[in-house]
């Protein structure tokens, strides 16, 4: 059975928030970037409960191309 986009995102956010949490006791001059691929950044992240979750965590994305393997954009 494959997760759902919301529940992906939950586990990813999850994670993201531990790594943050690490990174600013040893190295707080570093930015975390959520890595997330180019087609579920502009299909899923246009909905507002999370914009406002992006917003409230204050996440930062490398939006990348799987299929060429390639940075699209870096989004502060």
């Amino acid at each position: 059975m494959q997760a759902s986009a919301i529940s992906t995102f939950h586990t990813a956010l999850g994670l993201f928030l531990n790594y943050q949490e690490a990174l600013e006791l040893d190295q707080p001059e570093r930015t975390l970037y959520l890595a997330v691929p180019n087609q579920a950044y502009k299909n899923f992240f246009e909905k507002r409960f999370l914009q406002r979750m992006v917003s409230k965590y204050q996440l930062k994305f490398l939006i990348y191309d799987p299929k060429n393997e390639v940075i699209v954009e870096w989004e502060k």
